[in-house]
């Protein structure tokens, strides 16, 4: 055998055994002749020890970092005083007797510790070398766990796992597509799923009443923390089901896997906040609710307000809204300056602001207010003594933006706690919003969510602006892990759909005829979600970004640094998909 234990499963049980070991040289230490080297593998460190004048002794006095060795040796106790409590196996070494060099290793770029500091893209560059390291070797063990807790719970729930295609049609979704040239169909195009969104609904045409998939996905669109160009997410669908069957079945099982991996409780079901709530309360539709610091609505006080700036926005039909700041009173002028310039950045006219003091309130606007439109501010807002009150007067969308962007400022400037794993369900969205530049209507999520009122949808009484959808998302910590929604199951409500979204029936039959001519073969209600993988394990073990818990993930420019993707292709290649570039790029870079 190659080896008979993996080097973190040795501990005081197999004193006096005959080991193999294979792994990775870790440390190496040279003690008044006698060499002491800590070797790892997935399983973790165990010590051995190579005695002077032993056959293998030389072989130890040359050993590189990182080099790749295969040792046997018997087992014994560590002398009392040097055993090392801090890991599973200190309690016990390897006397070696054999060794051989199974790969040695050229210098490395940086040193494959924990504690060493390496910028992302040089970590990225040789990802290989990044994930020896313990600590991100966890992560990808922990995501293998979880992966296995929720494949588990979805079965023992009656779901059946299966698998849709990566090269699929080009259908609208929201972000742009990547897209791949078919050879043997020139000219024509697949593209690579944004979601597995209508195979899951057509499966439930075909009866299959409750599918699951860890699905990957592509979008072809900017990068942040939280986005990358290809990413993995858990994609359910349910047969004959309500908002409230999917959402249960999702909070059980988040309860299972916060237990089973992180031993925590979580308390189900979880509260349910209505958009319109959220966007007020807290200014974003993933609002982090760990902490209050709630926004305040005035509009009503101040629509007759003698402060011209708050009436004149009321008058044009936006709103005044406020925000609470505890100890503001004690910002610097140069501190409130900088929130007055995030929210001009963030696209307000400006940030009115008031000190609350012993005497009442302060600044330099007190004055255009009545006592009565001062004792609402401080009512709504909760100000007291030593707090400081900012205001946006605004439409609607950017007062929510502004007070919502700030809220999190002032919680991360004030160092209020935000512990815990607080879920949230956000409901009751709008179906549809309008494009300010152009005055068209597009999906709030995506085109086959259900309208909450089918009946006068259809009959056109609803003003489509006040549509609101059957759609609800998860939240965790301000993050939105996932969204889902009742799908529409009529082809009569999806050709509506489309027809408001501007998409001509020429244009919906091209995009999406064989959905709307599966909905005409008996199609049961039904309802989903998908849930962001990447982003769940990211939160579960505290970092901040998903590349952190993908294994090889892209840069915020899209490139990969360990395969310098992506890459020109030959002409060849390209004439071979009769695709030809107008674009000529430097060769040297």
């Amino acid at each position: 055998m190659m080896r008979t234990h993996y080097c973190g499963e040795l501990t005081l049980k197999n004193e006096n055994i005959r080991a193999a070991l294979c792994g990775w040289v870790h440390s190496r230490r040279d003690h008044g002749g006698v060499i002491f080297i800590d070797i790892r593998d997935v399983k973790g460190i165990v010590q051995t020890v190579f005695n002077p004048g032993s056959d293998v002794f030389g072989v130890a006095e040359n050993l590189k970092m990182e080099s790749v060795v295969r040792i046997e040796g018997v087992v014994r106790l560590r002398p009392q005083g040097t055993r090392n409590h801090k890991i599973p196996t200190g309690d016990v070494e390897v006397v070696a007797d054999k060794i051989e060099v199974l790969g040695d290793c050229a210098p490395l770029p940086f040193s494959v510790s924990d504690y060493a500091e390496v910028s992302e893209e040089v970590r990225l560059k040789y990802r290989y070398l990044d994930m020896r390291r313990p600590s991100v070797r966890d992560i990808f063990v922990f995501r293998s766990k979880l992966l296995g807790v929720v494949s588990e719970f979805l079965r023992s729930e009656g779901f059946c796992e299966i698998e849709t295609p990566i090269l699929t049609k080009s259908t609208p979704e929201g972000a742009r597509d990547f897209l791949v040239p078919s050879r043997l169909s020139p000219g024509d195009f697949y593209a690579l799923p944004q979601s597995p969104q209508l195979f899951k609904q057509i499966l439930m045409i075909s009866g299959f009443d409750r599918y699951f998939q860890v699905a990957r996905c592509f979008r072809d669109e900017d990068l942040r923390a939280d986005r990358q160009p290809e990413f993995t997410q858990l994609d359910i669908e349910m047969s004959f089901v309500e908002e409230h069957d999917v959402q249960g079945v999702l909070e059980r099982l988040l309860s299972s896997v916060f237990e089973k991996l992180l031993g925590q409780k979580i308390s189900i079901p979880f509260p349910r906040l209505s958009y319109a709530a959220a966007m007020l309360k807290y200014g974003s539709d993933k609002p982090d609710m760990r902490f209050g610091l709630e926004i305040a609505d005035l509009t009503a006080e101040m629509s007759s307000s003698g402060f011209k700036v708050f009436r004149q926005a009321v008058e044009r039909g936006g709103v005044v809204r406020a925000l609470n700041i505890p100890g503001g009173g004690n910002f610097s002028r140069s501190e409130i300056d900088a929130l007055v310039s995030k929210s001009i950045d963030l696209g307000a006219g400006g940030l009115a602001w008031m000190k609350k003091t012993a005497s009442g309130f302060e600044s330099n606007i007190v004055k255009f207010f009545s006592a009565s439109e001062l004792d609402s501010v401080s009512l709504k807002t909760s100000a007291s003594v030593g707090d400081l009150v900012v205001f946006v007067a605004d439409s609607e969308k950017i007062a929510a933006l502004v007070l919502g962007q700030l809220r999190l400022l002032i919680a991360e400037r004030l160092k209020i706690p935000r512990e815990g794993y607080n879920f949230v369900w956000v409901t009751d969205f709008p179906l549809l919003e309008k494009d300010d530049m152009t005055g068209t209507w597009n999906a709030m999520h995506h085109p086959f969510t259900s309208p909450a009122d089918t009946g006068g949808f259809l009959d056109g009484k609803i003003d489509p602006g006040q549509l609101r959808a059957r759609a609800y998302d998860i939240v965790l910590n301000g993050a939105e892990m996932g969204g889902g929604s009742i799908r529409i199951h009529s082809s009569t409500v999806q050709k509506k759909i489309f027809s408001l979204l501007g998409i001509s029936d020429e244009a919906a039959r091209d995009k999406f005829g064989f959905l709307l001519e599966a909905l005409n073969y008996g199609a049961p209600a039904h309802g989903g979600i998908a849930l962001g993988l990447d982003r769940l394990v990211a939160i579960m073990l505290g970092e901040t970004s998903i590349r952190e818990v993908i294994a090889f993930p892209k840069t915020q420019r899209g490139s990969c640094p360990l395969t310098g993707a992506p890459a020109n292709v030959a002409e060849k290649q390209l004439r071979e998909v009769y695709i030809k570039t107008t674009l000529t790029k430097d060769k040297e870079k």
